[in-house]
Formats: C-alpha cells, sequence, structure tokens
C-alpha cells in the first residue's frame, strides 16, 4: 500500500531536500546558457529563491501540511530572483493555495497541487513560452494527476512525476529552435527538476542523486532561458490583455451591507475580465492588479464594495512595442513622503554614482551574476518613502522580479522594463520630477527605446551562435544581445562592434568601461571613434562594472 498520506513536517524535509539538490547543482546550471557569456545565471536565482523558501519551511516547523506549504510560499516570493525564481515562486503559490486548509495530503491532492501550480505559474507570465519550465511542471504534474487517479502510493507519484519531468526537460529543445540548434535543454526545467528529484528522495530515505554534471554530459544540458525572454517570443498584437489595471478598494458598509464582500467571489467575478490576477484584502481595503481588456468593467466591479483609490491603467501594447526596439545606501527618508522615488538597478560602484548622480533615489547593486530578489526591491522600493515609486530593473532577467515586487508594495510601482544600463540612464534622463505620472511613464519608456546597447565581454566555452564560431576565452561583441562580432583581441572586437551600431543618425557614444578594460584599450577605443566618426559627440565614464569591459551607448 506504501505511504498514502503526507504531514506538514516531512513535507518541510523534502523542501530542504529540494533545496540542498539544487543548491549543490547551482553552479552546472548556472554553466547552462546557450549564450556563452560569463553571466549565466538560471541556477543561482532558482537556488537563492529556493533557500529562501526552505529557511521559511524550516522555521515554520508544524504538522499542518497546508500552513507548511504556505510558509514555501512566502518564502519563494519575498525571495524570487530572476525570471526563473519568480516563476518558481508562483509555481509554488498555486500550490500551497490548493492545499491550504489541509492538515495532510493524499497522493491525489498531492498530484492535484502540483497541477495547481502550474496553472498559477501560466497566469503570471503574459505570453507562455513552450520548451522551458513551464511546459516541465505542466507534463510532470499531468502525469503526476492522472497516476493519482489509479495509485494512492505517494512515493509511486512523485516517481512518475519525476520520470515524466526529466522526459518533458529531454523534449525542450524539439519546442525551441534555439535549443534545438545548440542541442541542448532548459536551464530553468533542469532546476525544478533537480528540486522534484530531491523531494523524491527524502521520501524514498534515499541520498540525493549525485551532482549532475558526474551524470551526464554538461554540454547537453545549455538552456536559452537567458537569450530568449518571454517578450522576446511574442508580437505586440499577440497581447489578449492590454491594460495593466491596478486599484484598490476602500470598503464602505453601506455597500458591503447590500453586497457582502468574499475575497474568493471577487476573485472570480474578475478573473472573467483578464489573467494575472492578484487580490489581497484585509477588512477595510482590498488590493487588485490585474491584465485586463476593458479596465472600465473591473473597476465597476470594485465600486460595488467601496470607493476606488490609488487607480493606475498601463497601455502595455505600447510598453512592448518600446521593449523590442548589496544595495546601496538610499537617501535619508523624510518625514513626509516625496512624490516620486526611483530604484535602479547597477552592476559596479561607478554605475551606481552615474545613476545616483542624475536622480536615482536607490540604487541596487545586482546584474548579471547576481539578481535581487523580490525582497531586495521591495525594501528598496520602502526606502525611497515616496507616493510613487519608479523601478528601472536594467536587465531582462530582472523585469519579472520587479513586477512582483511590484505587486506585493504598497507603494504605488511603475517598473520600467529597462533591459541594459544604457537603457535605464536613458529613461532616467527623461523622468521629470515635477511631472505627472503618466507623462513620466510615457517619456521614459520612449527615451530607452530610442538607445542603442553594445557590450563586450569573453567567451567561457566553444560554441556556435547563429553561424558564428565562438573560441573559450575570446571576446565577443552583443548588440542589444545577439552576438554579432568575436575576436581574440578585446580592443577589436570592440572596434567591430562599434562598426555595426553606428550609423549616419549616430549623435552620442558613451563608453563605460570596466574592471578588465585598461588604459590603454580604453584610449585605443576613443580614439578610434574620434578618428571614423568625427561628427559622434564622446562621453566616456568608469563603471567599474565586472564581466563587461566596455558597455557602449549609442543614441
Amino acid at each position: 500500500m506504501g505511504m498514502t498520506s503526507l504531514d506538514g513536517l516531512r513535507f518541510a524535509r523534502m523542501v530542504q531536500a529540494g533545496a540542498q539538490h539544487l543548491s549543490v547543482n547551482a553552479d552546472m546550471v548556472d554553466a547552462l546558457n546557450v549564450f556563452p557569456v560569463p553571466d549565466g545565471d538560471t541556477g543561482t536565482n532558482m537556488n537563492l529563491s529556493m533557500t529562501s523558501g526552505a529557511k521559511e519551511t524550516e522555521s515554520s516547523k508544524q504538522t499542518h501540511f497546508g500552513k507548511t506549504a504556505e510558509a514555501l510560499s512566502k518564502g519563494l516570493l519575498m525571495g524570487a530572483r530572476g525570471n526563473s525564481g519568480v516563476i518558481l515562486s508562483q509555481l509554488f503559490r498555486g500550490f500551497s493555495k490548493a492545499i491550504a486548509n489541509k492538515q495532510e495530503v493524499s497522493a491525489f491532492e498531492l498530484a492535484a497541487a502540483f497541477e495547481a501550480g502550474v496553472q498559477t505559474a501560466y497566469k503570471a507570465v503574459m505570453k507562455p513560452v513552450e520548451g522551458t519550465i513551464l511546459t516541465v511542471a505542466k507534463d510532470a504534474a499531468k502525469k503526476a494527476v492522472a497516476v493519482s487517479q489509479k495509485e494512492t502510493n505517494i512515493i509511486a507519484v512523485m516517481e512518475a512525476l519525476v520520470k515524466e519531468g526529466q522526459a518533458s526537460l529531454d523534449r525542450t529543445p524539439e519546442l525551441l529552435p534555439v535549443l534545438k540548434e545548440v542541442g541542448v535543454v532548459d536551464s530553468g526545467g533542469q532546476g525544478l527538476l533537480l528540486v522534484y528529484e530531491g523531494f523524491l528522495a527524502e521520501l524514498k530515505g534515499e541520498a540525493l542523486p549525485a551532482a549532475l554534471s558526474t551524470r551526464q554530459d554538461m554540454t547537453n544540458l545549455v538552456s536559452a532561458e537567458h537569450h530568449k525572454s518571454v517578450q522576446s517570443f511574442m508580437n505586440t498584437e499577440d497581447i489578449e490583455f492590454g491594460y495593466c489595471t491596478e486599484f484598490m478598494v476602500k470598503f464602505e458598509e453601506k455597500k458591503l451591507s447590500k453586497n457582502p464582500f468574499s475575497e474568493d467571489r471577487f476573485r472570480h467575478e474578475l478573473s472573467e475580465f483578464g489573467d494575472s490576477l492578484l487580490v489581497i484584502s484585509d477588512d477595510e481595503i482590498a488590493k487588485v492588479h490585474i491584465h485586463a481588456e476593458h479596465p472600465g468593467d473591473v473597476l465597476t466591479i470594485g465600486q460595488q464594495y467601496g470607493s476606488l483609490i490609488s487607480m493606475k491603467i498601463e497601455n502595455m501594447r505600447e510598453q512592448h512595442s518600446a521593449i523590442t526596439g548589496s544595495s546601496s545606501a538610499p537617501a535619508a527618508k523624510p518625514s513626509e513622503k516625496t512624490k516620486y522615488g526611483v530604484v535602479a538597478v547597477a552592476m559596479g560602484s561607478g554605475i551606481a554614482e552615474l545613476f545616483t548622480s542624475i536622480g536615482a533615489t536607490a540604487v541596487i547593486e545586482g546584474g548579471q551574476t547576481m539578481n535581487p530578489s523580490t525582497k531586495d526591491i521591495v525594501k528598496a522600493i520602502e526606502d525611497c518613502h515616496a507616493e510613487h515609486v519608479f523601478v528601472l530593473p536594467n536587465n531582462k532577467n530582472i523585469i519579472m522580479a520587479a513586477e512582483q515586487a511590484a505587486e506585493v508594495s504598497e507603494s504605488v510601482v511603475s517598473v520600467i522594463s529597462t533591459k541594459t544600463v544604457p537603457q535605464g540612464l536613458a529613461a532616467l534622463i527623461a523622468f521629470n520630477p515635477d511631472g505627472v505620472e503618466s507623462s513620466n511613464r510615457d517619456a521614459m519608456n520612449a527615451a530607452f527605446a530610442q538607445v542603442k546597447t553594445g557590450q563586450v565581454t569573453h567567451a567561457v566555452r566553444d560554441t556556435t551562435i547563429d553561424g558564428i564560431d565562438i573560441k573559450k576565452d575570446d571576446f565577443m561583441g552583443l548588440a542589444e544581445g545577439k552576438i554579432v562580432v568575436t575576436h581574440s583581441e578585446k580592443a577589436e572586437a570592440a572596434k567591430e562592434l562599434l562598426q555595426s551600431l553606428l550609423d549616419d543618425g549616430s549623435e552620442i557614444v558613451t563608453v563605460i568601461y570596466g574592471e578588465e578594460a585598461s588604459e590603454e584599450v580604453v584610449e585605443q577605443i576613443t580614439n578610434f571613434i574620434e578618428q571614423n566618426y568625427p561628427d559622434v559627440e564622446v562621453e566616456v565614464h568608469d563603471g567599474k562594472q565586472p564581466l563587461y569591459p566596455f558597455i557602449f551607448s549609442i543614441e
């Protein structure tokens, strides 16, 4: 008959094992990146996210399964880093809600909770991409549910979950062209499978599986998660629900006497009008976030229960069109809130100083190899002590965590979806502290869309991308994130990259050099620009950033 029920204490041990297995393999998962740049961080992000969840679960220490799962969800939510970490947090957010009232769970209830988590995670992503962590989670949960309808043994159901998860991971190259091109699998899915393997090992009383790098060829497990963001896999016209709508309902007794408030019913009513729905309520207020096509209908439903406050509606189609083209000390908190605050993410003390000098209220240290968590961003938002805070992620893998921070923050927050430092600087320059919120959002989005970004870094392994043969330790030039040149010499790679970026319309080149750029090479680059592009103005800044000797901004 086997194990037919599971309590909170045993689940807490499963979580610890899953977190440990992921932690042991985090460096390996970091190395699984389609682009051979030294900033693969899927493993780091998922490890830090899962570690946060495990710590919260460990401190909970209770037999109630639902409360233990709630602790895991809370820890993951606040510790979530990067796209994979945010999706992981959403998987277990839905999981925890499905079994919130269960003292113990059966095999079927456990499988159903995994499937509920998948539904929540898919809703959290505007345009889900198959061949990623989402697909692995979906396929594994579906198989677990099917087996649980005939099998009461929890271990047997978890074995089915892990087995199908591995099979789904192996299929990811058939779903994402970039994975098939390099002959690899998805790293986010690999990270999730490591967690599931840890769960199963604990249930069976077995030692954790050996580190993945000792069991199979790492070169066959590379991921494209950071190569292809969710935004890059969709067209603007494919956005089904076009308006990001946020508001709060301040309850009124007169209205509640006629129409009593139920959070579940309210959530169900709103769910028919869009996706990415978040409803949080207490005795006095309900906070709503939803992506809807007709925001007015959503607001009308809210008015049934009270008055509307803190309303914010953003056109996501316009935002998308614009896109596709330890924390530093914050300013002293004033006794009254200021009108605006700006949070920027930056790697390198020189770049952080640049953001501060042109108006950033708080700068979070982070970037390619260390994405800040949701909690880090929420704290920076709070430290601004402002009525409205703009967040500049400056990295495509930080945008989801920033958006999640915006949802859980008590402040009104606008995430300007900057993917690079030059985009963030351009957006901040366009910010008007005396302007209205909507005008600032429009201006900042428009400004960063006009900037072209170039980056020079070194290859960490041999590979071929888009027909370009790349050798380990060669220098690569990336234009808007795409590798366009490679050369054994740093200066030559930079020059060839600049040639691909500069055109007759270019007016200003900003050179931000990092830790690995010598004064001699910096001088070579500036002389090259001045001699070959005499009409272009050159600005040079010491960004002190690691990994990238040069970051270029072309305006």
